[in-house]
C-alpha cells in the first residue's frame, strides 16, 4: 500500500473514531508521575519504602461515564495474582488520585476502597519475595456507580462491573525487592 494511501486510511479511521465517540477520538489513557509503563516503580511506593499508593491521573474518558474503579495487581505472585489495591465509586469530576490515598474504606468523595489480599482497605504497595514482578494498575470508566458494600473484593467488584465497563485502560510498573 502506498504512502498516500495509508495516510487516507488513517485519516479516514480517525474520523470514523471521532465520529463514533461524540467528536472525541481519544482513548481513555492512565499515567503516574512516579513511572512510565513498563518501568519500575520506585521503593516509596513499595513495602522497602513508605508504602505510599502511587500518584495516578487519567484523561480521555468516554461520554457516558458515570463512575471509575480501580484495580492494582501482581499477575507474577507464586500463590496467584495478588491484589493490591481495588477501589470504586471514583467520581467522574475526578481525573487523578494523589500520593498517598488514605487507607479509609470510604472517602468524603463517595469513592470505596475495597479489602486487598492484605486483609484490609486502601493501596498495599509491591512487596514481591523474590525476582522482577510486573504489577498492573487497571482503571475502568463505567457507565453507573456501583452498589458494594466497602468490604467487597476484586471477584466482587470484578461481578459488579460486569456489562457496565465503557472504556478500560492500564499502567503497569515493575518491582524487585532491594535487598
Amino acid at each position: 500500500m502506498s504512502v498516500k494511501k495509508t495516510t487516507l486510511l488513517a485519516t479516514g479511521l480517525l474520523a470514523l473514531a471521532t465520529f463514533l465517540t461524540g467528536g472525541s477520538a481519544m482513548a481513555l489513557e492512565l499515567r503516574s508521575s512516579a513511572f512510565t509503563n513498563a518501568s519500575p516503580i520506585p521503593s516509596k511506593y513499595t513495602c522497602d519504602g513508605s508504602d505510599l499508593s502511587p500518584p495516578l491521573s487519567w484523561s480521555g474518558a468516554p461520554a457516558g461515564t458515570k463512575s471509575f474503579a480501580l484495580i492494582a495487581d501482581d499477575p507474577d505472585a507464586p500463590a496467584g495474582t495478588w491484589v493490591h489495591w481495588v477501589a470504586w465509586n471514583i467520581p467522574t469530576a475526578t481525573s487523578s488520585l494523589g500520593e498517598a490515598m488514605t487507607k479509609d474504606a470510604q472517602l468524603p468523595d463517595g469513592t470505596k476502597q475495597g479489602v486487598t489480599d492484605f486483609r484490609r482497605p486502601g493501596y498495599g504497595g509491591p512487596c514481591p519475595p523474590s525476582g522482577t514482578h510486573r504489577y498492573f494498575f487497571k482503571l475502568y470508566a463505567l457507565d453507573a456507580p456501583l452498589d458494594l458494600p466497602a468490604t467487597a473484593t476484586k471477584p466482587q467488584l470484578e461481578a459488579a462491573m460486569k456489562g457496565h465497563v465503557l472504556a478500560q485502560t492500564q499502567l503497569m510498573g515493575t518491582y524487585s525487592r532491594q535487598r
